[in-house]
């Protein structure tokens, strides 16, 4: 691996070639993942009408996703990480392709709704397995990708890679949806999980690092990795932070209901509202590799997630959309410097024979933030309404800003970089 000075270089990490093959790939699974999601979830609430059933795509996929991410980190430590995502994104693959055979119109109008709707729960959930050994692996290949100098830059331009991605996707799927239809939407998502699995090719086989654990069993290894994380306190409080923020104040499983029925904007309408936060979330993390958060990391996260939690609740009683839109943006702005400070964090500290476990636990969190907080949205919203459960949530937050910020008071002197 070519050395560079990485002082003051903003570009730093993308001079090694395979880190760039490696984010690329992620940024294109996140394209096609979140292109899934945001069709899937329009068509499901355009047949239902009820909140609940997109709260339940998160359920589906998080559940399995859970149960075995920690594994995905003992195996992520111990085999070759590249094998682990190549046959993971096979799976997910074959998934796409069930999906679009369950949902186009002409296979789906021969089979009752609740069998449609079980078929397709059911075969998110298999995606959700597969992620749960994906991400790990994905995550913890990065810091074998760059020297430890550039980590910091690696996470700023890992994050931005995946917000583009998370742009992208989004954004042109209401739009691919309203003008070429469910069916032709999905055989482009297939298309694009296919051009991933191209990238992650071009990555070299990494060495496996040694371990000076003892050589242990599944169980016990999988322990030490959650030990690890809850007797270092910076990770543990950052992680949990997300974890409540996003679980309580976010919102994305649910803007289908505030395209169709509070801003009456339609598919076109729900494409911008879902890029917004990651329009927000790039331009912000584009500025961090110029001025990184690292610094005063802990101030500049409890900030972060108390500006996300303000904007949440600004979000909810908008009636406006481009004030919605801004307010979206603002969350995406404000959670991406949180984002950058937390994989700086997984980077630097874990040491390489453990990174995969204790991203694994991350994991564990993030997805519990995400696709339960979305499961925890839907029915929120169809127990207290739309609006008043947003407000709900952006409260939460706001609460639990403050006290994290008296627990981690010591964690204001702690410097990344």
């Amino acid at each position: 691996m070519s050395k560079f000075s990485p002082s003051h270089d903003a570009f730093a990490a993308l001079r090694y070639p395979q880190f760039v093959n490696l984010i690329t790939g992620n940024s294109l699974v996140t394209v096609a993942s979140l292109m899934q999601e945001v069709v899937i979830g329009y068509e499901l609430y355009r047949i239902t009408h009820d909140p609940l059933s997109l709260g339940l795509i998160g359920l589906a996929e998080a559940l399995p996703y859970i149960s075995v991410a920690l594994f995905g980190g003992h195996f992520a430590d111990r085999y070759d990480k590249r094998t682990i995502m190549k046959l993971s994104l096979g799976v997910i693959v074959a998934c796409s392709l069930a999906l679009l055979w369950v949902l186009i119109p002409s296979h789906r109008a021969q089979i009752p709704q609740n069998t449609m709707l079980l078929y397709t729960y059911s075969i998110i959930s298999v995606i959700g397995l597969a992620r749960g050994f994906y991400s790990p692996a994905a995550s913890s290949l990065k810091a074998f990708l760059t020297p430890r100098e550039v980590y910091s830059n690696a996470a700023t331009w890992s994050s931005t890679f995946w917000q583009t991605g998370a742009i992208t996707g989004p954004g042109i799927a209401g739009f691919l949806y309203a003008y070429l239809g469910l069916a032709n939407t999905l055989w482009i998502v297939v298309a694009v999980f296919g051009l991933s699995f191209l990238m992650l090719s071009f990555i070299q086989k990494q060495p496996t690092p040694e371990t000076p654990e003892a050589k242990t069993d599944l169980l016990t290894s999988i322990r030490e990795g959650i030990q690890f994380v809850y007797q270092n306190k910076i990770i543990f409080y950052s992680i949990s932070l997300d974890l409540a923020a996003v679980l309580f104040g976010g919102v994305i499983a649910i803007l289908p209901v505030f395209a169709e029925d509070i801003l009456k904007v339609g598919p076109e309408g729900l494409g911008v509202l879902r890029a917004a936060p990651s329009v927000g979330a790039v331009l912000t993390i584009l500025m961090t590799a110029y001025f990184p958060p690292t610094r005063h990391a802990w101030r500049n996260m409890l900030i972060a997630v108390a500006g996300f939690g303000v904007a949440t609740l600004v979000f909810a009683v908008s009636t406006h959309f481009w004030l919605s839109v801004v307010m979206l943006f603002l969350t995406g702005a404000f959670d991406s410097i949180s984002v950058v400070v937390r994989q700086t964090i997984l980077q630097v500290i874990p040491p390489d024979y453990m990174r995969g476990r204790v991203v694994a636990v991350n994991s564990v969190f993030v997805s519990s933030s995400n696709e339960i907080g979305a499961f925890e949205s839907g029915v929120a919203a169809k127990l207290f309404g739309t609006v008043p459960s947003v407000l709900l949530g952006g409260g939460l937050t706001m609460l639990i800003v403050g006290w994290v910020w008296f627990r981690s008071r010591d964690l204001f002197d702690v410097q990344l970089t």
